[in-house]
């Protein structure tokens, strides 16, 4: 933290810290919001964004440990569920990517893939 004890140290690299930090942050934020419906780490960039806020904005620490706080705790009450619960909560995951996948085709594409897959195999 010397370096940006440094960079703090006058009022212009402090501004210069906030603006490219924010920007960055901002950046990093709305790509993981973008991110989110589809499979892979859409939250998991939400947060790092959060995360490089957080170096310079209070309010971003502030709704990263909550983020933090909400999502340990949905993770150990996952945990704790029986195997069928786990199951039945990983099969809606599958069944709401699998529908955002299909949407997204659909409208990126034009192409239905259910429709699609039914032709491939024959079965229409």
């Amino acid at each position: 933290m010397r370096v940006l004890d440094r960079i703090r140290s006058n009022s212009t690299g402090r501004l210069a810290l906030k603006i490219g930090i924010g920007a960055l942050g901002g950046l990093v934020v709305a790509v993981g919001i973008v991110l989110i419906p589809f499979p892979g780490p859409g939250w998991a960039i939400v947060i790092l964004g959060l995360a490089i806020l957080a170096v310079e904005f209070h309010w971003a620490r502030g709704l990263l440990a909550f983020t933090k706080r909400h999502v340990q705790s949905w993770t150990h009450w996952v945990g704790r569920q029986t195997l069928g619960v786990r199951a039945l909560i990983g099969l809606v995951g599958m069944i709401f990517i699998s529908f955002v996948v299909w949407l997204s085709v659909l409208l990126s594409f034009d192409l239905n893939l259910f429709t699609w897959s039914l032709d491939f195999v024959g079965w229409r």
